[in-house]
């Protein structure tokens, strides 16, 4: 192999390393593990139980606001299942006007959850002083829908004090983060 070939394998072996490493930076990826001795435990039984108010926002991969929004959430029970009932208000951008999830508790402890937008079943594992919640759904920007998956992470600050954040993927990659923080009324 002459000395041109070989330069020109490094130069794509060292490409296709730099775009493997950009891809891993543009993931993230929690341990629940840290979270399950930290204090105070989130019950998302009890802290859905009544009503709940959200103010949130969602930002795209540039880190920019593309909407902002409050949440009102009724939460109760109703055959053995945590039934949340969400009205959305947006002060910027647009996004749907209700979703209602149900979620189930499983013997193990974890949930299970279904709303009208979420393909499929959303799986939820509580970890000490967070919750994670995975789920399928297909989303609407602008004129399009897009399969994504959420990765939606709960802690708990205490027992009327929440923040979530959800990380929105798509093939693997972060395309926008959703924060938001949640307190019982």
């Amino acid at each position: 192999m002459n000395l041109s070939k070989l330069s020109k394998k490094i130069t794509m072996l060292a490409a296709l390393a730099a775009s493997i490493i950009f891809l891993g930076a543009c993931s993230i990826s929690l341990d629940a593990q840290k979270y399950e001795q930290m204090e105070p435990k989130f019950d998302i039984e009890s802290f859905f139980d009544g009503k709940v108010k959200a103010w949130g926002i969602v930002q795209d991969r540039d880190g920019d606001i593309v909407q902002r929004f409050v949440v009102h959430i009724d939460g109760y029970k109703k055959d053995g299942n945590l039934i949340l009932d969400e009205r959305f208000e947006y002060g910027f951008g647009d996004g749907p006007k209700t979703r209602v999830w149900t979620l189930s508790k499983n013997a193990d402890g974890s949930f299970t959850g279904n709303a009208g937008d979420i393909v499929g079943t959303a799986k939820g594992t509580p970890h000490g002083n967070a919750f994670n919640f995975a789920y399928e759904m297909d989303l609407a920007v602008g004129g399009s829908t897009y399969r994504v998956n959420f990765d939606d992470w709960f802690f708990a600050f205490d027992d009327k004090t929440m923040m979530n954040r959800s990380y929105i993927r798509k093939f693997g990659i972060v395309m926008a983060e959703v924060t938001i923080f949640m307190q019982k009324q």
